[in-house]
C-alpha cells in the first residue's frame, strides 16, 4: 500500500470515528426527509429473497441495513473502516439479540479479506463515493459469486447547485470523497457484465423546509412524481442527487 492511500484511508477513519460518536453530520439530516423513494427501493432490492443468502454491508453502524437483512433470515457480515461504527454496531446486535445472524469488523473496503466468490449480496449506501472504484469495483466483483449481485445508494456530482452546497460546508464531509460522476457508471462496466442505475431527488429537494408542516407528505408526493418523469431525460438524470446501482455478473479476474 502507498504512502498516499494510507494517508487517505486514515483521514478516512478518524473523519468517521469523529462522525459516529459526535453524530457530527446531524445538521444534514433534514435533506434525508426526502429520500424516501429512493430508499424503499435500495431496501427492497437488497432484502428480496435474502432469506438463507450471505451477504456483506460496506459502510456499518446503527442505522446499518445489515439487522433488517439479518432479522430476515440472511447470514450477514458489515464492514467499516470506523472502529467506532463497529462498536455501535456490535453494541446494537447484542441489544437486539441478533449476534448470532450477523458479524461486524473493521476492514479496508479496497482490500477484502475474504475469499473469491463469498457473497450472494454485497451492498452499501454513501460508501462508494469513497474508495478507489477501481480497487472497489475489483473486490466486489471478485467476492461476489457468479450468480450474485451488488446494490448501492450512492450521490452523483453533477448538479452545480448541490455541489456548491458541499463546498459551503466542508466540515460535513471528508476530503477525500468524490460523489460519482458518469464516468464512473461506465467504468463499472469493466468489473459487471450488468450495469442498472436508477436516478432519483432533483426538485424533491425544493420539499426540504416544509418537512414538518402537514402538506409536507402530498408535497413530496408530487415532486417525487415530476423527478420520476424528468429523471428518465438522459440530458436531465445526471442532475440527480442520487442513484441506486445494481451490479451483476461480475467480471472474474
Amino acid at each position: 500500500m502507498s504512502d498516499n492511500v494510507a494517508a487517505r484511508l486514515e483521514r478516512e477513519k478518524q473523519f468517521h470515528d469523529h462522525a459516529f460518536a459526535d453524530n457530527v453530520r446531524a445538521p444534514v439530516r433534514k435533506y434525508y426527509t426526502v429520500v424516501e423513494r429512493s430508499r424503499k427501493r435500495y431496501t427492497h432490492l437488497i432484502a428480496s429473497g435474502c432469506s438463507g443468502k450471505s451477504v456483506l454491508e460496506y459502510g456499518c453502524g446503527t442505522g446499518s441495513a445489515a439487522f433488517h437483512l439479518a432479522q430476515r433470515g440472511a447470514r450477514v457480515i458489515g464492514i467499516d473502516i470506523s472502529p467506532v461504527a463497529i462498536e455501535k454496531a456490535t453494541a446494537m446486535a447484542r441489544e437486539l439479540g441478533i449476534e448470532d445472524r450477523l458479524t461486524f469488523t473493521t476492514m479496508d473496503a479496497e482490500h477484502l479479506e475474504f475469499a473469491d466468490a463469498s457473497f450472494d449480496l454485497v451492498c452499501g449506501t454513501g460508501v462508494l463515493h469513497h474508495l478507489s472504484l477501481d480497487q472497489a469495483y475489483k473486490e466486489i466483483a471478485r467476492v461476489l459469486k457468479t450468480s450474485g449481485r451488488a446494490v448501492f445508494s450512492e450521490p452523483l456530482g453533477h448538479n452545480l447547485l448541490i455541489n456548491l452546497y458541499r463546498r459551503l460546508t466542508p466540515r460535513y464531509r471528508t476530503v477525500d470523497e468524490h460523489p460519482l460522476l458518469g464516468k464512473d457508471l461506465v467504468k463499472a462496466k469493466r468489473f459487471f457484465g450488468r450495469v442498472d442505475v436508477d436516478y432519483y431527488h432533483l426538485l424533491g429537494l425544493a420539499a426540504v423546509p416544509f418537512r414538518r408542516l402537514p402538506f409536507f407528505p402530498q408535497l413530496l408526493s408530487v415532486l417525487d412524481s415530476v423527478d420520476a418523469f424528468l429523471l428518465r431525460l438522459p440530458s436531465v438524470r445526471n442532475q440527480a442527487w442520487m442513484i441506486v446501482m445494481v451490479l451483476a455478473s461480475p467480471r472474474k479476474e
